[in-house]
């Protein structure tokens, strides 16, 4: 037998022992006239010291309106100052937060608002097309929970106002009676299938992934981070706000939404250290037709996450956007979220084939999924957490539960993953998209990188899709670049005696976008529907066939 694909994060960096609101009192006693939050599009900043005034003001006015210790405040808005005070401000009260994606529609927002129990929803006038106040307007009398809404075009100044009628001391108090495994904050996942499930985390799993990825990343206080992903998200909440809070770091936050042009400005005019995105955020940048005139010598480090990175991108976000120290990070919701990453001095080809090593005081271990049992280093399996970081579990939903963390409480993933001799981790696609042709196990990211080596691909996603013959067909959704011509046949052709002629794509789709989450994770289980549907007609219509 080999060695097992086991490791364990063992770190002389002990955990932080404290709640999120204590943790950002320690921090602003340091850097109290050190930048805090800047908030580009709303033309805002905040030193520490002042961070702390605004969401202490903000708690006590929350506490003046009947917020209590483990109600659930929901907040529905895209990126703004506010979202970033009301984070803090729950956490000093104890009140559990509840992200609510700015995409969701009337039907979402009823299912979040019920399921979590909120009474209290902070939301935002509206986002985009979406009249947020009307959505609410239609749902409210379904929901009797909530007992009161806050806009926060018309109703953030009042909330300050009200904090006059709360003491500090009495803040300060029920502050002090909070325990860090106390449940703060519910984010809702994605939910390819049925409906969102609830993972529950606390300040212990929160404050302590967002201090390990700023140790990882080397933040000081110096450090001025860009994050243009969304707060709703783990991404942005934890990555970005936790990790600069916990180091004394500044929240830089471009826009209400990602749009390229908005993080180059925002990374030049503020110096930004460090940049975040998930894949197709730094694709866009990069091929954005002002690219060129944004200087990006400032950035140092970031993150890239959300789903599988091509190589070829890695390499350009690390010369051309100047990002030497440019990392990759994987986790999940569950997992609150990060479990590996890479390190800033890894080597190239370590920081742009894998997903990094283990986080400290993390343990990981790749198992058979059909057996359970650990696998040898080098092959395939289900990749299982656990540790700190864990979820207390999917609210209300105890079934879910159990089926995600066992009883030794390892969460289940469901991605399949390798471990190498060294203990870097490799993400080779999940266990339901794993196409099995005739017996063969093809993983779609296997097949996706060699792809990206073509000149003609700008993007590219491999799926499977039922086959009478094999069980299962590979099939390539492509994105061409710019003016770049390219048949299915011609695409075949080139892959011939490069891989294994099984690997080898049969259906080929050039399409301008992939269909995607508000995150930026391409929703595969869609690709898949539209393919059958498609493949079902004789000759449909952008399909071609190798």
């Amino acid at each position: 037998m080999g060695e097992l694909s086991y490791v364990h994060g063992a770190s002389d960096t002990q955990l932080l022992g404290e709640t999120i609101f204590h943790n950002l009192r320690r921090t602003a006693s340091r850097f109290g006239d050190r930048d805090a939050l800047v908030v580009a599009h709303q033309n805002r900043r905040f030193t520490y010291r002042e961070l702390i005034e605004e969401c202490e003001r903000t708690a006590r006015g929350l506490l003046t309106r009947g917020v209590h210790k483990g109600d659930r405040v929901g907040i529905w808005s895209p990126n703004r100052y506010e979202w970033v005070i009301t984070q803090y401000a729950t956490a000093a009260i104890g009140a559990i937060l509840v992200n609510i994606n700015p995409a969701y529609r009337t039907s979402e927002l009823e299912y979040v608002l019920n399921q979590s129990g909120i009474s209290f929803l902070v939301l935002a006038a509206g986002f985009r097309q979406a009249d947020y106040r009307a959505m609410l307007a239609a749902v409210k009398a379904k929901c009797p929970e909530l007992r009161e809404a806050l806009v926060l075009e018309d109703g953030w100044d009042a909330l300050q106002r009200d904090a006059a009628q709360t003491s500090v001391d009495s803040l300060r108090d029920l502050e002090d009676s909070l325990q860090f495994d106390d449940a703060i904050n519910i984010q809702y996942t994605s939910g390819t299938t049925g409906f969102p499930k609830g993972a529950t985390l606390t300040h212990h799993n929160i404050v302590n992934n967002g201090f390990f990825i700023g140790e990882t990343l080397r933040y000081t206080e110096r450090d001025r981070v860009c994050i243009p992903v969304p707060f709703y998200h783990c991404f942005g909440m934890v990555l970005g706000n936790l990790a600069c809070t916990t180091h004394g770091a500044t929240m830089v936050i471009p826009a209400e939404a990602y749009e390229p042009q908005s993080v180059m400005e925002t990374v030049q005019k503020e110096k930004c250290t460090s940049l975040y995105g998930v894949p197709t955020m730094f694709i866009g940048e990069l091929e954005h037709p002002r690219f060129g005139e944004f200087d990006f010598s400032s950035l140092r480090t970031g993150i890239m996450a959300g789903s599988p990175c091509p190589v070829e991108v890695m390499k350009k976000v690390q010369t051309v956007m100047h990002i030497p120290e440019m990392t990759i990070a994987y986790g999940m919701t569950e997992t609150s979220p990060v479990s590996t990453q890479c390190a800033t001095d890894d080597p190239l080809e370590k920081r742009v084939s894998t997903v990094g090593r283990v986080h400290p005081h993390v343990e990981i271990k790749i198992v058979d999924p059909a057996t359970g049992a650990v696998v040898d280093r080098g092959s395939a399996g289900e990749l299982c957490s656990r540790g700190y970081m864990v979820m207390l579990g999917y609210w209300n939903d105890e079934q879910a539960t159990r089926q995600a963390i066992d009883a030794a409480r390892w969460m289940h993933t469901g991605d399949l993953a390798t471990m190498d001799e060294l203990g870097y981790i490799n993400i080779v696609g999940r266990i339901k998209d794993m196409i099995i042709r005739g017996g063969e196990n093809i993983y779609p990211r296997e097949v996706e990188e060699f792809l990206y080596g073509h000149p003609a691909i700008a993007d590219v996603q491999v799926i499977g899709v039922p086959s009478e013959k094999y069980g299962e067909e590979v099939m390539a959704w492509v994105k061409l670049r710019e003016g770049a011509q390219a048949s299915g046949d011609e695409l075949a052709a080139w892959c011939k005696g490069k891989i294994a002629t099984y690997k080898i794509p049969r259906h080929w789709k050039f399409v301008d976008t992939f269909p995607m989450t508000v995150t930026g994770k391409v929703q595969k289980f869609k690709m898949r529907e539209a393919s059958v549907e498609e493949l079902g007609l004789e000759k449909a219509a952008g399909v071609r066939t190798a």
